[in-house]
């Protein structure tokens, strides 16, 4: 495949050439208007140190807020990044709630769900906060108020549902292959080409004019948000062989991280599509029939670090500009998600096993552990500032976690 040009405007080429040799730290995006993309004129608790084998059973909650409203599985939570002080949940129970992180009180319910509620998100600005549910009812509500602003029906199964970095835009894909994108609250919309299968994994990139989205059968698009045409289809033979599972675009805004069920994590030049590395990143035993999926990929913003998360239970960190790999941190479970402390080289997982742990990237030790559900742990969100988890779990409540990063 000859890669396309890409002249995107607002795309510094000068610092993006290099980047999988480069070492730099501290990429910065340039920001944007509401409606670039569209075109138009305006747009702490006590350390739990697991001891192994322990005799006794006494159940162990290290948190400091539980939320019991759902009835079912939660499946969905989102901290609002303006002031790190709401929650959003969303659950099996066909319910979404949005509430405070301080006590658990409930700010207000966001009624109206007519399946269950998978994607919980806050606009950059905290102003709005979605919930969009399997059926394809996707709302938007006021923060302040309470009041829904906006909604939508897709027509199709909801897979995934982001909201712009800078404005207040959404992006969501179906189980039909058809990607959507909507400014807030007017409800201007703008649909991309249907690929034929379903869209598994979508993100906006860190420039504000392209979108990345990852498709069933293991291909990859790259698309110009304001022409609404593909800067380029990896669909060759450097594709995924499965599922496109999850995403992470790094902060320079060239490079990609694509995970599958192949049990592959692809580092890819957003720019011109050619694929960097293939990384073998499940861990499969040798010989195994079925590899484990990739579960989660992300950079972190501190170090030239990308982490994959794998079906396996196995955790890893790549160095970004060798692809080489540096540690595995074994988990006794499927690794469900990973996110990236803020301002410090930790990262936490969440696991099947119920419990979330906090890993020093560059050593790959586990430094703290936080216990208080008594099944899966199946989403999992971090405050901008770092001192708060929000998880979400299939026994049926969220809960908030006090965190101590230890000095460095």
């Amino acid at each position: 495949m000859d890669p396309p040009d890409n002249e995107d405007e607002g795309v510094g080429d000068e610092e993006l050439v290099e980047v999988v040799d480069a070492e730099d730290e501290g990429f910065e995006d340039d920001g944007g208007e509401d409606d670039l993309a569209f075109g138009m004129e305006e747009i702490d608790i006590a350390d739990n140190d697991s001891g192994e084998g322990d005799a006794d059973v006494e159940i162990v909650d290290n948190s400091v807020v539980t939320f019991a409203k759902h009835t079912a599985s939660v499946f969905s939570v989102s901290i609002d990044p303006e002031n790190s002080s709401l929650v959003a949940s969303g659950g099996e129970d066909d319910k979404a709630y949005v509430w405070k992180i301080a006590d658990g009180e409930l700010a207000f319910e966001c009624k109206g769900h007519k399946d269950s509620v998978t994607c919980t998100a806050f606009s950059h600005d905290s102003k709005f906060v979605c919930t969009g549910d399997m059926s394809g009812v996707i709302k938007v509500w006021d923060t302040q108020s309470g009041q829904e602003v906006w909604n939508f029906e897709t027509g199709g199964d909801l897979e995934w549902l982001e909201w712009h970095q800078l404005a207040h835009v959404l992006l969501a894909g179906t189980a039909d292959g058809d990607v959507w994108m909507w400014k807030i609250p007017s409800g201007d919309t703008k649909t991309f080409q249907n690929h034929g299968c379903r869209t598994s994994c979508g993100l906006f990139m860190n420039d504000g004019t392209r979108a990345s989205v990852g498709y069933a059968d293991g291909t990859i698009k790259v698309w110009d948000l304001k022409k609404g045409t593909p800067i380029f289809h990896l669909s060759d033979s450097t594709c995924h062989k499965g599922t496109v599972t999850c995403m992470a675009a790094h902060n320079c805004d060239v490079l990609l991280a694509t995970g599958a069920e192949d049990s592959f994590c692809k580092l890819i030049n957003s720019n011109t599509g050619k694929v960097l590395a293939t990384l073998n990143a499940g861990f499969p035993e040798p010989q195994e029939e079925n590899p484990p999926s990739i579960e989660a990929v992300s950079f972190s913003n501190t170090l030239p670090l990308l982490a994959t998360g794998s079906l396996s239970g196995v955790m890893a960190f790549w160095d970004v500009p060798t692809h080489r790999l540096r540690q595995q941190c074994k988990h006794p479970a499927t690794v469900v998600s990973l996110k990236w402390d803020p301002t410090n080289p930790v990262i936490y997982s969440c696991c099947l096993d119920g419990i979330v742990r906090m890993w020093d990237s560059r050593s790959g030790s586990c430094e703290r552990e936080w216990q208080g559900h008594n099944t899966e742990v199946l989403d999992l969100a971090v405050s901008r500032d770092g001192n708060k988890l929000v998880t979400g779990s299939g026994d049926s409540t969220a809960k908030v976690f006090n965190v101590q990063v230890p000095a460095r």
